[in-house]
């Protein structure tokens, strides 16, 4: 069946009909119209997301508005509101997709078959690389800043970020292999918390203040597992 130029303009909004005339500033310059492919849409998406992030840590969270990003971004406020029913829906994907990055390439927690210790040891790593990321410290001192007025900031950020990873190691530390090792009398969100906080440290309070350079892998290899075996002495039976 042939596809119009208004059935294309729904299946993406940001290329109406009549796109292939738009400016070479437009991501829909020179397409024609039709049905769009994966990798462009995916494309588009990765750019919206770079551009609310830049704008986020550039101007803070409550001085940006979706008008201002669907500008930068190129793309119609609509599809925003769309795709993420608002700017809290927005940085919620921009935060998911940037925590995605760095545990790529590793197992889910629930099913990964390695030894217990040794999942820990890829956990504790990449965790402590994205909490130490300039990016990511910038994110938690907007978040600090902004937190009384902009209350949805902070539930958005702990929604994403934190909690999502609480409940992670909730689900792992109660599969029945690993929660053999364990102390039985602890709780699993115990667990989770003790283990993020042996990790952590004082790096919580070092995000406010300006550092030089970001710690080296083996400066946070060797903090991890510092960390690890403090949890460890903690917990396993």
């Amino acid at each position: 069946m042939k596809i119009t130029a208004n059935a294309a303009a729904l299946e993406d909004p940001d290329c109406p009909e009549g796109a292939a005339n738009d400016s070479p500033d437009s991501p829909c310059f020179g397409k024609a119209a039709g049905r769009p492919r994966a990798a462009d849409k995916e494309a588009r998406l990765q750019s919206l997301l770079h551009t609310a992030a830049s704008l986020f840590l550039e101007k803070g969270y409550s001085k940006v508005s979706l008008e201002m990003i669907a500008r930068e971004a190129h793309v119609a406020v609509r599809t925003i509101y769309v795709k993420f029913g608002g700017k809290a829906g927005l940085l919620s994907a921009v935060i998911t997709n940037g925590r995605a990055r760095f545990f790529a390439g590793m197992t889910d927690l629930q099913s990964d078959p390695r030894p217990f210790r040794e999942v820990m040891d890829d956990f504790a790593l990449r965790f402590l690389e994205l909490v130490t990321v300039p990016a990511f410290v910038s994110l938690h001192r907007m978040v600090v800043a902004e937190a009384r007025t902009t209350p949805e900031l902070a539930e958005t950020f702990y929604k994403a970020g934190p909690l999502r990873t609480r409940e992670e190691l909730m689900r792992f530390f109660s599969r029945d292999d690993i929660r053999a090792q364990l102390r039985p009398e602890i709780p699993v969100e115990t667990l989770a918390v003790h283990l993020l906080s042996c990790l952590m440290g004082d790096t919580m309070v070092r995000m406010l203040f300006p550092v030089e350079q970001p710690p080296s892998v083996d400066e946070l290899r060797a903090r991890a597992q510092q960390g690890l075996d403090l949890f460890y002495r903690a917990v396993l039976r």
